[in-house]
């Protein structure tokens, strides 16, 4: 019992004498638990033959009559389909784009010239995904888009690009790219500023030329940042842009388009299906807790690199 005391005066005297600290988190702490935590009591409407006028707790339980419906739906397996095809492509275009850039920065000498095409490169990001969303669909317009005027001038016939299921996932996971990889860049960027110097000094004594630094030197020093960022990204592998996709997609090209985020879309708040949605997102989140917790024991065992 005072052992006891004794911690709870320790801890006491910790909280005063930082308690300035505590007051900042606080704001942090209150929203993961008002927007994160706190809906998390919902999860059992996945579970439950959910009615709006019975509510959660007077609802009935079906346990995973839900579940065995999602896996019997076509329209939920094309749309798991879809996003493991855009998050597998995304992930192997799109994740070492900015790692590219950092590397291509980091090799320019001429400090004007750098900051101005950093700052081109990362104004995409800053811009609304509705207004991104607006440059693609008038870029790719057959009457007035660029593209097309350029297939023109060229003498090929203009294509209508966002009716063709089969230019829906290259328009998206490029426009994604475009608006994010700059970005994107600054982690990098910062974990090749904390590379030390004297590495690169020794290998300029020994007559390595910036080709030879950068692979044997920079990319070896930043292994770590980029595994942390691996793993982060599988973690979100289900969790594709739907915003852009809702933007841009029609019911033409739902075969290559349609993802579980938009199917949850649909369902819950275009046909009344809050219990089925629930179910398709507590399964996304499920999966994505397993990737990443595969991922960073993957990572942990062979690099000894990981998030915890």
């Amino acid at each position: 019992m005072e052992h006891r005391t004794t911690r709870l005066n320790r801890i006491a005297d910790h909280l005063r004498a930082n308690w300035q600290i505590y007051v900042l988190l606080a704001p942090t702490i209150i929203w993961f638990i008002v927007f994160l935590y706190r809906p998390m009591y919902g999860l059992q409407i996945a579970f439950k033959d959910y009615s709006v006028f019975r509510g959660i707790d007077g609802s009935p339980w079906i346990g995973f009559e839900h579940f065995h419906t999602l896996f019997g739906s076509d329209q939920f397996i094309r749309a798991l389909k879809n996003t493991v095809i855009i998050s597998m492509l995304t992930l192997l275009f799109g994740f070492p784009m900015p790692i590219i850039l950092a590397l291509m920065f980091n090799e320019v000498l001429n400090q004007t010239y750098k900051k101005t095409v950093q700052t081109v490169v990362y104004l995409p990001h800053f811009i609304s995904t509705v207004i991104i969303s607006g440059i693609v669909i008038t870029a790719f317009s057959p009457s007035s888009g660029v593209v097309n005027t350029v297939l023109d001038w060229f003498g090929f016939d203009k294509i209508y690009f966002l009716t063709k299921p089969e230019w829906f996932r290259p328009i998206f996971i490029g426009s994604g790219i475009w608006q994010e990889a700059g970005f994107s860049s600054i982690v990098f960027l910062a974990a090749i500023a904390g590379v030390n110097p004297s590495l690169y000094e020794s290998a300029v004594v020994d007559g390595a030329s910036r080709w030879q630094m950068m692979w044997k030197i920079t990319i070896p020093s930043i292994m770590p940042t980029i595994i942390i960022m691996l793993i982060i990204r599988i973690g979100n592998l289900l969790e594709v842009g739907f915003e852009m996709i809702i933007l841009l997609y029609q019911p033409a090209t739902y075969q290559t388009a349609d993802v579980v985020n938009t199917y949850i879309y649909r369902q819950g708040l275009q046909v009344g299906q809050y219990d089925l949605a629930a179910a398709a997102g507590l399964f996304n989140a499920v999966v994505a807790f397993v990737l990443v917790m595969t991922a960073n024991t993957i990572s942990k065992r062979y690099s000894r690199t990981s998030l915890w």
